[in-house]
């Protein structure tokens, strides 16, 4: 069905690489770009003490060179580059760029989804955790240089904001939002 005949390398940068796929599919020769990245992990987090979902605001140069703002409204985040597995990674997140310092095992897997399919198909990781104030140990705002805000979303405003089309939000964030809505919000 699919024979891949030739990889060409175009680019590589430390997160991504760019190749040029020639192949022959169904009979008929094809070239495709593919952007290979890394998978990674998304947290949703719910702070129980401030009834909030915490959400991290940070500014994403590729979405300023579409709309000359380039801050965007993300889960917390991160990149599976460590030999560690997933949810380890989760748990480091959840501490780096937002402050809380949880057990893995309070971390509750959402479900696994691939991203942008037509040119990565990177696969994103998706959990969830409840948090209170107690296990918040420093103010987050991520490691290096990440510059991430902490942006804290009161439960009585998700629906209106999973909607709100006049800021950047992720589509890992809108579903995880709308998986709260649907099994958590109370």
């Amino acid at each position: 069905m699919i024979k891949i005949e030739k990889i060409n390398e175009l680019c590589k940068g430390k997160f991504l690489s760019l190749k040029e796929v020639f192949f022959d599919y169904k009979g008929k020769k094809r070239r495709w770009e593919v952007c290979n990245s890394m998978d990674s992990v998304a947290i949703l987090i719910y702070d129980i003490d401030l009834e909030s979902i915490i959400l991290v605001k940070q500014f994403r140069l590729p979405v300023y060179l579409k709309n000359n703002d380039g801050y965007t409204y993300e889960l917390c985040a991160g990149l599976c580059d460590k030999d560690k597995c997933s949810l380890e990674i989760a748990r480091e997140e959840v501490l780096e760029e937002c402050g809380y310092d949880v057990p893995s095992s309070k971390i509750q897997k959402i479900t696994s989804t691939w991203a942008s399919v037509g040119t990565n198909a990177a696969n994103q990781t998706i959990y969830y955790v409840e948090v209170t104030q107690k296990e918040k140990v420093h103010n987050g705002g991520g490691i290096d240089d990440e510059d991430i805000e902490i942006f804290e979303l009161p439960k009585n405003r998700v629906k209106e904001f999973i909607f709100d089309e006049s800021k950047v939000i992720t589509p890992g964030a809108k579903f995880a939002l709308m998986w709260w809505v649907s099994e958590k919000m109370k």
